[in-house]
């Protein structure tokens, strides 16, 4: 197990085990397990993520492919754009979302809100200026 897997496995096992709630450097942050499968290898794969829900519609919210600033997206954010819906776990709730890509002006404003409630998100985009734009994925629940 690779040492990601790892620390994926923890926050997993502590989400599940505290009706999703984690602590550490994610105490207090709204928090989510996004089951999507490999769109080459099929596999059946669940990450944790923070999530920012939709201020007005309470069967939205938004996740962010950050990849803490890496240079590349993450494999999850292939996965849903190929698939374009995915199972969370948000609280002690399990359901189902479509996904869909937010872009221009409305990722701007929400990636900026994001970064404004948890700066590490700012420092995540400054890592990528030039390289790659962080996307934003909205996540409806069906």
């Amino acid at each position: 197990m690779s040492e990601t897997d790892d620390w994926n496995t923890q926050i997993i096992n502590e989400f599940r085990a505290n009706e999703g709630k984690v602590g550490g450097p994610f105490e207090g942050a709204p928090m989510v397990l996004l089951h999507h499968t490999g769109r080459k290898s099929g596999k059946q794969n669940v990450t944790p993520l923070m999530f920012m829900p939709d201020d007005d519609d309470a069967a939205l919210m938004y996740i962010f492919a950050s990849k803490a600033g890496a240079p590349s997206h993450p494999a999850w954010y292939h996965n849903l754009t190929a698939s374009g819906s995915a199972r969370v776990e948000v609280g002690t709730e399990t359901f189902d979302v479509a996904v869909n890509e937010v872009v221009g002006d409305n990722r701007d404003r929400i990636y900026a809100e994001q970064a404004k409630r948890y700066p590490g998100f700012a420092e995540y985009e400054a890592k990528t200026a030039g390289v790659r734009t962080i996307p934003v994925l909205a996540l409806r629940r069906v």
